[in-house]
């Protein structure tokens, strides 16, 4: 027997140590997939969908907002908005065409889309397309001058209507549409 081809008992060869490395390898990757399956389907837990699905933010008193203001809040991706006869809209800060990030152009009075240069009114009223509805709603509550903006849920719409506007001395919109 020549050099090469001598194979020394008890040891295994290269090819045998490839195919067992290779094999632990897809049971790994097969564990891997298993479990990403099941959480995938897993419910989410009733506490941690309560604690999520609730997302208020407090945007100061009623006070400090000026008429024909438009405030931009970076945490909630909304703008704040008081018309001038006092009423407060909480704008989506994103583009109904592609999602983009929509900034508030102070000199036009417009809010003004980067991607497509969509146009939208101080009441978020589509002026110029692509974008086909008005920038989203999230409810407003105010109890005594102090404003709260919840988040969690996005109302969509087709047009401003005065229904949708926030006063200090209403509560919410949420509350007036269940009134009707």
């Amino acid at each position: 027997m020549d050099k090469k081809n001598k194979i020394i008992k008890g040891q295994p060869s290269k090819r045998s140590f490839l195919k067992i490395l290779w094999t632990c390898l897809g049971l790994v990757a097969l564990g891997e997939l298993i479990v990403v399956i099941f959480s995938f389907f897993k419910p989410i837990s009733k506490k941690k969908a309560a604690v999520s699905a609730l997302r208020i933010i407090d945007a100061g008193s009623t006070d400090t907002y000026t008429p024909g203001s438009v405030s931009a809040f970076v945490q909630g991706q909304f703008y704040l908005v008081r018309l001038e006869d006092g009423g407060f809209l909480a704008l989506s800060g994103k583009c109904t065409h592609l999602g983009f990030s929509v900034p508030w152009d102070k000199e036009q009075n417009k809010f003004i889309c980067p991607c497509h240069a969509s146009q939208f009114d101080i009441m978020g009223n589509v002026l110029s397309s692509p974008a086909s509805r008005a920038l989203d709603l999230f409810e407003i509550s105010i109890v005594n001058k102090n404003i709260r903006v919840n988040i969690s849920n996005r109302i969509k719409r087709n047009r401003f209507n005065k229904s949708q506007l926030v006063y200090p001395e209403t509560v919410s919109i949420l509350e007036e549409s269940n009134k009707k």
